[in-house]
């Protein structure tokens, strides 16, 4: 983008939030369940925890040491039970067992029907967040029309910084759906 200071600005604005949507897809599609365990299955799972509530991850070791099992032990034996309870409560399909000292839960295998709910799933939340690159771009292309019509930055430079905007945003489209193909092939693995 060219140098003028307005453009740097709203050139390292827009770059900032579109690595923002990026990132949040990111963490959308690691909960995403595929046919193996992950210990980010459980990232929604909040905690009743003497009153207040708390991420699971904040009061227990989540570990997936096989492929079709999460253990949870709990850093505080006494919360066992309300760990137990919140993974039930979650809708996750998943059944925890307690022995103790230590939560095990099985991951079910994907039904060929779950898994193609699984990839709808997929699919809107990529769309969703190319709407909101999408959106970004479009805040930027009007602060860029702005700048131009107030004079501050010439008609080519607004040109050339709308070009790099465009450019920007398909990288950063380009980056979600191709993270969202690698989850899809692995969703659909058996």
């Amino acid at each position: 983008m060219a140098d003028a200071g307005p453009l740097r600005d709203i050139r390292s604005q827009l770059k900032t939030r579109m690595d923002k949507a990026v990132e949040d897809f990111r963490k959308a599609m690691a909960a995403t369940r595929t046919g193996r365990a992950s210990v980010h299955m459980l990232d929604a799972v909040s905690v009743d925890y003497y009153g207040s509530q708390m991420p699971l991850n904040q009061i227990a070791q989540v570990h997936a040491p096989e492929p079709q099992l999460i253990t949870v032990q709990p850093f505080d034996p006494s919360s066992l039970a309300a760990i137990e309870k919140a993974i039930r409560g979650a809708d996750l399909g998943l059944n925890p067992m307690n022995d103790g000292k230590i939560i095990r839960v099985p991951v079910p295998p994907l039904t060929e029907e779950r898994r193609k709910d699984m990839v709808k799933h997929l699919h809107k939340m990529l769309e969703e967040h190319r709407t909101a690159v999408r959106n970004i771009r479009r805040d930027g292309n009007d602060a860029i029309k702005k700048a131009s019509k107030d004079k501050k930055i010439a008609e080519d430079d607004e040109k050339r910084a709308m070009d790099e905007i465009q450019k920007l945003t398909d990288d950063e489209i380009k980056k979600m759906e191709d993270m969202s193909k690698g989850k899809e092939k692995e969703v659909m693995e058996i």
